[in-house]
């Protein structure tokens, strides 16, 4: 027994719970609030989620199949449509985060012209643009038969059958390459700059917003000569959260984009060159780093949000209302037929006496 291989398979089923549960809450709020289906950005949540729980109920079992039979689980016609779902949702799920960074970035720094800037037909427009995007790559790998399982990855993905640098000769290989690098320049690379550009204005903005909030929290603590020590030190200590809290939130989302998607990547484009090689445990973990980002995300974008919370939570109330009130009903028929039994029982008895 590997015991490598053990902690990988139980690392992609936990990965697999967790994504399911968190996606599927997204989407049972999305259905049960009106307000959030309303908003562009649901359109963009909705296509994440359900890309991650593809994802998750896909391209994840394949994997852990793959890693316990050390080869390819299923046939090569479910092969090739395990590979040309893996591009698409990859590439879906990369874009649709990339689209809520513009979407952040045209709410604050222009929130007063913001409803006319983006509307829900012009989210609907650039969903399409998305879908196109994925469609074009996947197809494109569909076409020239690179879906095939990958012993490195231990999974159906966008490589050459028999390896990357023996198969097909020079003149196919130099083409794979051209069509790799270019695929992750323009998803990865792509959306990385559109965070890091839509991001960074958000959090420029943000600063500013603290300055002139600090300026007259500062007039005010020196205008009330009286107030409480205690009192000032918790001004002064909301005043230091209020700075960092836009920053914790931009790094969250710009780090765990980098952190589960970068190591994948990078490792698909230095195989690529003819001196490295990729042994298997890495390979597949960096899989695995990327399909925790489907697990991630509903508690980066979504679930954390107050408005997600207060969603849940009625949810939640109207529920233990229900069993609750089935539960008093149950009783109330359990206790009247108990009732009827007794007397039909001492009926008999009334008679003789």
């Amino acid at each position: 027994m590997n015991w490598t291989d053990v902690l990988l398979e139980a690392v992609i089923v936990s990965v697999v719970v967790v994504s399911l549960v968190s996606n599927l809450l997204v989407l049972l709020c999305f259905v049960q609030s009106s307000e959030i289906r309303a908003q562009v950005p649901g359109v963009f949540l909705l296509n994440l989620s359900i890309s991650n729980i593809l994802t998750s109920t896909v391209n994840m079992p394949s994997t852990l199949f793959g890693i316990a039979l050390r080869g390819q689980p299923f046939g090569d016609a479910f092969c090739r449509a395990v590979s040309f779902l893996e591009t698409f949702l990859t590439a879906n799920a990369m874009l649709s985060m990339a689209a809520l960074g513009v979407d952040r970035w045209l709410a604050v720094v222009f929130p007063l012209s913001y409803s006319s800037r983006l509307q829900y037909r012009d989210a609907l427009v650039v969903l399409g643009c998305c879908w196109l995007h994925s469609v074009a790559f996947s197809l494109a790998a569909l076409l020239m038969s690179w879906g095939a399982y990958s012993d490195t990855y231990a999974s159906c993905s966008v490589c050459l059958a028999g390896g990357a640098r023996s198969a097909g000769g020079a003149g196919e290989f130099a083409v794979f390459a051209a069509f790799t690098v270019l695929f992750h320049c323009s998803t990865f690379a792509l959306c990385l700059v559109v965070m890091c550009f839509a991001y960074l204005k958000v959090l420029r903005v943000a600063r500013l917003h603290c300055r002139r909030i600090d300026v007259v929290t500062v007039q005010t603590l020196l205008l009330v000569v009286d107030i409480h020590p205690s009192v000032k030190e918790r001004c002064l200590a909301e005043q230091r959260k209020r700075r960092q809290r836009a920053t914790k939130k931009i790094c969250i989302f710009i780090g765990t984009f980098i952190l589960c998607f970068g190591p994948h990547v990078i490792t698909r484009l230095l195989e690529l060159l003819p001196q490295v090689s990729v042994g298997r445990d890495w390979g597949v973990a960096t899989r695995c780093l990327s399909y925790a980002k489907a697990a991630c995300d509903p508690f980066v974008y979504s679930l954390l949000r107050q408005q997600f919370r207060k969603v849940l939570g009625g949810f939640g109330n109207r529920v233990l209302r229900q069993d609750r009130y089935l539960i008093s009903t149950s009783a109330g028929r359990q206790s009247s037929s108990s009732y009827d039994t007794s007397a039909t029982d001492d009926f008999p008895i009334r008679m003789v006496t």
